[in-house]
């Protein structure tokens, strides 16, 4: 479907769900955040954790909504701005309006920058909680950005901090997970949860098919946060 955001942008997202679905994913990508959304629905880049485990989550009665980038420019670097915040909040109201159902964010490795800003900005009641998965914490070479910068501070809503202990990606080392969690001092509740495992197909640490987006353990990971989401209205 697309969006439109006003001045003539349009924001294009992958909408995909069951006929009642239990709560609404908005999937933050990592990455430059591009995937290639076609369409007819398909996607030209579907590695991505969030990206290729959709199919799953509908199965497991949730609706996902998959935002791209506005015609192919990269987001790193832009996730933590308040124009960005404001664009995960509209996504989150297209997303209750669309469906009568609990929305929630859920972001992975840069896509954690998103979610955060989201999350700390919206307001409250729009969102039910916050999942991030494989945070990045540590300023990289391609974008110093991290969550830290999204204002962690203004979260107060329930959170999911998932980090693989076997993850080698240089800017999301998991042993930053319990600081995360500490930074978002107004929340309600914050879990941190401690995974491992994990194929390296990827040529590098950070790419998705890897420990850093859990390939090849996919199924342990969505089942974990699901049940995070069920006892959290999801």
């Amino acid at each position: 479907m697309t969006l439109s955001l006003g001045d003539g942008l349009n924001q294009h997202v992958l909408y995909d769900a069951p006929p009642h679905p239990r709560a609404t994913l908005v999937m933050l990508p990592g990455g430059s955040g591009d995937i290639g959304v076609q369409r007819d629905g398909d996607l030209r880049h579907d590695d991505n954790f969030v990206v290729r485990t959709r199919a799953d989550w509908v199965a497991r009665g949730y609706a996902v909504l998959i935002p791209d980038t506005i015609d192919h420019a990269t987001l790193r670097g832009v996730r933590s701005s308040p124009e960005y915040g404001r664009l995960v909040e509209g996504l989150a109201a297209y997303a209750r309006a669309h469906a009568p159902a609990p929305v929630f964010l859920v972001g992975t490795s840069q896509g954690t920058i998103a979610a955060m800003n989201g999350a700390a900005h919206a307001r409250l009641g729009l969102i039910a909680g916050l999942v991030l998965t494989e945070s990045v914490s540590v300023p990289g070479r391609r974008s110093t950005e991290t969550v830290f910068d999204a204002d962690p501070s203004g979260v107060r809503i329930p959170v999911l901090v998932v980090a693989n202990r076997d993850d080698a990606c240089n800017v999301a080392p998991p042993e930053m997970a319990p600081r995360i969690a500490a930074a978002m001092t107004r929340s309600p509740s914050v879990l941190v949860l401690s995974i491992s495992g994990g194929m390296q197909r990827s040529d590098r640490a950070c790419g998705s098919l890897s420990p850093h987006g859990y390939y090849g353990i996919e199924q342990k990971v969505v089942g974990e946060i699901a049940g995070w989401l069920q006892t959290h209205g999801g």
